[in-house]
């Protein structure tokens, strides 16, 4: 059961739609050309419902199939918004909107699932019922969790939920996945030491704060070498180091770091923000000073469900001939929220030899396609195969 050959003939559509997306890229919630552009798709295809504003600038679709005799209903999710990035990629088709740039392939998400909509809702040669999920700000923003939040999976009964993503360096359409924890969780720390400025060539009638924090950029490595076990994932990365003067000869009244901490375990998460809270009052007071810590939670840990991954890969390989196993990935990915709420499973597919994506040269394969829209449509015809 290799690619469609549908989706051979509607390549050159899709691309059109993909490239559009990518010439006109829209900001986290900010997604209203995208978001009026995939109701309209959908409307043109014949979706039994479309409904917008879920998670502000969301947007579902409902496909129901030739029966629905066990009432099973399928979620497909696509991401939509771009990045604040400016593009360097020279194309016909580059970011027409300064500071703005499709350089995750989202814009490649998004064209996938509607082609995969227009087949869905064309054939309609299945059991059930197909909602897709097109998302706002995934890049931080959190839209899956609003979306979520907003009651879509209680709304449309959804059981299962799926999603994809292309990936730089694998071969173009091949896909990997792996169970259990895949993605991981992103934490932010914000944290300003306070002492006592004053002038450099006084120093011992201050508190230096620049001493202080630098000693906790050290300290703050023995979170992951020195405290969680070594055999678990984490990162502890400071990121940005900034002294409230800028002078040669002042020494700074305070000093702000910031910076991120990537776990793949609740446990590790917990502990690193522990730690991180008691390292940096302790190094603060034994040089006099204060800290004061912000410690802010991002997305949780993203975990694939055994069962809809072992599914999941064997599409794949019924798509593009096998499925490989995926790494580990330190990243985030806010299709965790609704991993949280069902089971389901989340794919990579290659996008050949790219720039990496968040870079400013970064762009989709377009040849990756038609794999990426047959995996979607195998996914709701072999997981409610027709009566």
């Amino acid at each position: 059961m290799p690619v469609k050959n549908r989706f051979a003939e509607l390549q050159e559509e899709i691309t059109t739609w993909r490239r559009d997306i990518h010439e006109n890229p829209e900001i986290l919630f900010d997604t209203h050309r995208t978001s009026a552009l995939v109701a309209d798709k959908l409307k043109e295809f014949g979706c039994d419902e479309i409904v917008t504003g879920i998670g502000r600038t969301g947007v579902v679709g409902v496909i129901k199939g030739k029966t629905d005799t066990t009432g099973k209903v399928i979620g497909l999710r696509a991401d939509m918004d771009a990045l604040p990035i400016l593009e360097a990629t020279g194309l016909d088709y580059a970011s027409k909107t300064p500071g703005a740039m499709h350089a995750c392939g989202h814009d490649g998400h998004t064209a996938m699932l509607l082609g995969a909509a227009k087949y869905l809702a064309e054939t309609r040669n299945f059991d059930g019922t197909a909602v897709v999920i097109f998302q706002p700000a995934e890049e931080g923003g959190g839209g899956g969790k609003e979306m979520c939040d907003d009651g879509m999976m209680d709304r449309w009964n959804i059981q299962e939920v799926y999603g994809m993503h292309n990936w730089p360096g694998g071969p173009v359409g091949a896909f990997s996945i792996r169970p259990g924890a895949f993605f991981a969780a992103t934490d932010q720390f914000d944290i300003t030491f306070e002492g006592r400025g004053g002038h450099a060539a006084k120093p011992h009638e201050t508190i230096d704060t620049t001493v202080m924090a630098a000693q906790a950029v050290i300290a703050l490595q023995t979170v992951a070498s020195r405290s969680a076990d070594p055999v678990e994932q984490i990162v502890v990365s400071v990121t940005s180091f900034e002294t409230s003067s800028k002078a040669f000869n002042v020494i700074p009244q305070s000093v702000q770091i910031k910076g991120t901490v990537r776990t793949m375990d609740a446990g590790v998460r917990d502990l690193a923000e522990k730690r991180i809270q008691e390292i940096c009052a302790g190094v603060a007071a034994t040089f006099g000073g204060t800290a004061d810590v912000a410690y802010m939670r991002g997305y949780p840990v993203m975990v694939n469900s055994d069962e809809q991954t072992e599914f999941a890969a064997k599409v794949a390989a019924d798509v593009s001939g096998k499925c490989e196993d995926a790494p580990l990935v330190m990243g985030g990915e806010d299709f965790a929220y609704m991993l949280e709420e069902r089971p389901g499973a989340y794919i990579l597919v290659g996008n050949g030899n790219t720039a990496p994506v968040h870079h400013p040269e970064y762009n989709f394969s377009d040849d990756a396609i038609p794999a990426g829209c047959s995996w979607w449509a195998e996914i709701v015809e072999q997981r409610m195969p027709a009566a």
